[in-house]
């Protein structure tokens, strides 16, 4: 028989001896068929102590050797009895609720449908809200409209300014290196125009607002979810989609145009400082230049794609906002959500419309 003294203060926080080194040591001095303790010198205890002696216990019960817990204060006694009482834990329940890849592609599948029909049954409460508001059957508040304006439209200038002024000023540095090989460097100003008006401005513009306005929507109407406020709207037979949803949904839309129409200038304007500064072209001979290569006509192709890329940025950030979770991480989650849903449709919107122009010639 053994018998191991504990001394001292067994508390959290202290460096204690592993089970398997103290076992160690007490199996290579002698025999060892029993194990007992001594705990007249311990002077304080918590649950690291409970930890060592459940530890000291496996061990002892994998090599067959007797464990005497007469020795140990009461109150680890208790412990340990009441440790022995619950059933044994058995990992094993791990492995078998891991799914294979045949069942992880069907579950990921079944989510696909489920969340394609959400998408689906959202869209259509939309059309009919928007149809409702033209019967004037659905009514929102004309200051609220004013304030989505304000805050997607004057508010967003700064970044859409600078946005749109550097990516001009890249333009012009990318394409005037090339053009320059060949002696064409007054193309540079139809580079940077036709780039800015039917491609760059409206789609830098929708990914700007993508995640300053976006999200907002998202995280306005998920907090609305958490707060019960969604619910309150329900419950008084306010029309949600009609009150909350279709006034972003049409300030969006409004703005995004008319702040790709603006970015269309500032790009513009970039390109024609980088031509004067680094190409000898003076500004007159820029905006020339740029007047013959792009028409009217493209400024309206630019148009058309900016209010599509605004509509898809305020569904996805209302939708994901009326569908969030009721907890403050699913207001990130949606939050999240809407950004990366707005720019991936906005690149799949610019591929599609881009094809679509082109095969009409346009």
């Amino acid at each position: 028989m053994v018998q191991v003294a504990l001394e001292g203060e067994w508390k959290l926080g202290r460096a204690w001896p592993r089970p398997e080194k103290v076992l160690g040591e007490l199996a290579s001095g002698a025999d060892l068929r029993k194990v007992q303790f001594s705990s007249e010198g311990l002077t304080g205890w918590d649950s690291a102590l409970l930890v060592f002696i459940q530890g000291v216990r496996r061990l002892l019960k994998e090599r067959d050797v007797a464990f005497d817990e007469t020795g140990l204060p009461a109150g680890v006694r208790r412990l340990l009895s009441l440790a022995a009482a619950l059933p044994a834990q058995d990992d094993s329940f791990a492995a078998d609720d891991e799914e294979s890849l045949l069942g992880r592609i069907g579950s990921a599948s079944l989510e696909a449908v489920w969340t394609g029909r959400d998408v689906l049954e959202f869209l259509g409460e939309v059309i009919l809200s928007s149809v409702s508001l033209l019967r004037g059957k659905v009514a929102f508040r004309v200051a609220d409209l004013a304030l989505y304006l304000q805050e997607a439209g004057a508010q967003a200038l700064p970044i859409v300014s600078l946005i749109s002024f550097l990516i001009g000023i890249i333009l012009a540095f990318v394409g005037g290196t090339q053009l320059e090989r060949f002696g064409a460097t007054i193309f540079v100003a139809d580079l940077v125009a036709v780039a800015m008006v039917r491609e760059l401005a409206p789609m830098m513009t929708a990914i700007v607002l993508a995640g300053r306005t976006g999200a907002a929507y998202a995280a306005q109407l998920g907090t609305m979810v958490v707060n019960e406020e969604i619910d309150a709207f329900r419950a008084l037979r306010v029309p949600v989609i009609g009150f909350l949803v279709l006034p972003r949904l049409i300030a969006l839309s409004l703005m995004v145009p008319l702040l790709a129409l603006y970015a269309d200038f500032m790009g513009i304007v970039g390109g024609a400082l980088v031509a004067l500064v680094t190409m000898d072209i003076s500004l007159l001979q820029f905006f020339e230049q740029a007047q013959k290569a792009v028409t009217p006509f493209s400024f309206v192709l630019g148009l058309i794609k900016a209010m599509v890329y605004g509509s898809l940025v305020a569904f996805a950030g209302t939708y994901q906002g009326i569908r969030c979770g009721r907890s403050a991480a699913a207001v990130g989650a949606a939050t999240t959500s809407a950004v990366v849903a707005s720019i991936v449709m906005i690149v799949v919107a610019s591929a599609i419309t881009t094809i679509v122009y082109d095969v009409l010639g346009w």
